[in-house]
């Protein structure tokens, strides 16, 4: 066995090659598990031997560049095979992983996540990744690596082996550091464009397999200038609107609450006779325009519909950014709705009771025209007593001393709530005395059903106009129930409230609704825009 090593060693540029080779078979191969047949005969496009070598052409750099970087550290051509194909198909499995439970692979901008992965493991449904897995995981990265260098003879040259060194690790690192230096990066996002054409993650990981496609939108997202952005969204979708006006001479300035209800769904859609609902039946009977909600992602990244209400955007028009928009928030900050209410004159409170850091909402929302942030830090939150998320109804509750601590005055007051009750996972015993997934939800949907009711009836009771926007951000994460549920639009409701309620019957026909035309509709039912948006 020794003898065969040490005889194979004696080529080591032969052996170096015959590895990157196999490595890149083995790549090749792999990197169609990252989604299931059926998905990959959706989004593969119209197929040419052509377009076929193009994409893997442009994957061998990629491949190249993560097997010089295993060499660079090791100087062992086995070492680096077996590494960069453990590399790429952990990135395949994870995406696959990550398709099967949310049905979208890995995406460029989950890297970013990562740390809020481990930090918040229950919202990401990831208490699996305990002190076992951290154990197998560096046993196997650590272990392995170890066989390797005692058992693989190395090939580093004897002579100025430190000039070795050095040359490969530029060889190998010096590329990813040069894609953040602007003259390099333009001309090579401006490549990358061409050859992905309209970001979509899926068609990507089909052309591309899960790392190439991560790395070439990742360089998409570096190469997007905000003067490019401003100047696209300015020329084909949204002017700035300054025809806002904050009341009527004899009316006093009003309130707009936008409540965003994480995880709801009216169960009955769904054929869930058994759930009680009594104040979304009656928004239903209230309101100025209801009906049903496309979402912009199924049972999960709640940031996506929340930008879509926020900004007015629509998500395939944020090219890149659409994965992940508050990675660089600044870059609306002329656009949306917040930054064009406080502009108006109007005050602008964002309140949500979860970690402030959280989707890095700290830095977002005041970038998003957001004065005022009230999050979790704020509320007398204890888990083991209250459970793991706080409750619409101490959500509620909140809300109401915000309201009480407003002083009259000509401003127009807007308040974004985005509620945490209904997120999962809906465990045993979340709920005294149940274990079902589905009757835990439908227990605590009916709690935040309460609670809502409170807080309607509160602002019933004011002197001024009130607008409440009501919406589910998304489906529930609940495959006991459907996997993926047969209708994922959510329940939405714009209802005047106070001084603006309405005496005559309201529409009793519903009307569907995207997130990014919400806010529009109700400045329009509360005559609030003058000038129709541009």
């Amino acid at each position: 066995m020794a003898s065969t090593s040490l005889h194979i060693h004696d080529y080591p540029l032969t052996l170096t090659a015959f590895c990157y080779v196999l490595a890149c078979a083995v790549v090749l191969f792999t990197d169609r598990f990252a989604l299931p047949k059926r998905e990959r005969r959706k989004n593969r496009p119209a197929a040419s031997l052509r377009r076929t070598a193009i994409d893997i052409l442009a994957r061998l750099p990629i491949i190249a560049l993560v097997f010089a970087g295993f060499f660079s550290i090791s100087w062992r051509p086995l070492y680096a095979g077996a590494g960069t194909m453990s590399f790429f198909i952990i990135f395949t499995g994870i995406s696959r992983a990550k398709y099967k439970f949310i049905r979208e692979p890995l995406v460029f901008s989950d890297i970013a996540l990562v740390a809020d992965v481990f930090k918040y493991k229950s919202i990401f449904y990831a208490n699996s990744l305990n002190i076992v897995f951290w154990a197998a995981a560096f046993l196997y990265v650590f272990g392995v690596s170890a066989l390797y260098m005692y058992f693989e003879p190395s090939i580093l040259h004897s002579r100025r082996p430190l000039l070795w060194i050095v040359a490969m690790i530029l060889l190998a690192d010096l590329p990813w550091v040069l894609l953040f230096y602007g003259p390099v990066n333009r001309p090579v996002a401006d490549f990358v464009q061409r050859l992905v054409g309209k970001p979509n993650v899926k068609v990507s990981t089909v052309r591309f397999g899960t790392f190439a496609s991560v790395i070439f939108h990742f360089i998409l997202w570096l190469g997007r200038r905000r003067e490019k952005i401003v100047a696209e969204l300015s020329g084909r979708l949204i002017a700035a609107v300054k025809d806002l006006i904050g009341h009527d001479a004899d009316n006093k300035a009003p309130l707009v609450i936008v409540w965003q209800s994480e995880s709801f769904l009216d169960m009955r859609h769904c054929g869930v006779d058994h759930v009680r609902l009594p104040t979304i039946d009656r928004l239903q009977k209230m309101a100025a325009q209801w009906g049903r909600l496309a979402t912009v992602f199924e049972g999960g990244y709640t940031l996506r519909t929340e930008f879509a209400v926020l900004s007015g955007l629509v998500p395939d028009d944020l090219h890149i950014d659409a994965s992940y928009p508050y990675l660089r928030a600044s870059h609306y900050t002329d656009v949306v709705w917040p930054t064009k209410l406080k502009n108006a004159g109007w005050s602008t409170h964002f309140m949500h009771p979860y970690d402030r850091t959280f989707f890095l909402r700290h830095k977002a929302m005041p970038q998003l025209g957001f004065e005022k942030m009230t999050m979790l830090d704020e509320f007398d939150h204890d888990p083991a007593r209250d459970g793991p998320y706080v409750s619409d109804a101490a959500l509620t509750r909140k809300v109401i001393e915000e309201i009480e601590t407003q002083t009259e005055d000509d401003k127009g007051d807007f308040l974004f709530v985005a509620s945490m009750a209904n997120h999962g996972p809906w465990e045993p015993d979340r709920v005294e005395g149940m274990t079902d997934p589905v009757d835990i939800y439908l227990d605590i949907l009916q709690q935040s059903d309460r609670a809502l009711g409170e807080l309607v009836d509160h602002l019933d009771t004011l002197d001024r106009p009130v607008w409440l926007v009501f919406y589910g951000d998304h489906a529930p994460l609940l495959k006991s129930f459907a996997d993926p549920f047969p209708d994922p639009r959510t329940d939405y409701f714009i209802v005047p409230l106070a001084t603006v309620k309405r005496a005559q019957q309201a529409p009793t026909t519903p009307r569907d609704e995207v997130p990014w035309k919400l806010l529009e509709a109700m400045l329009k039912h509360a005559n609030l825009q003058k000038d129709e948006l541009q």
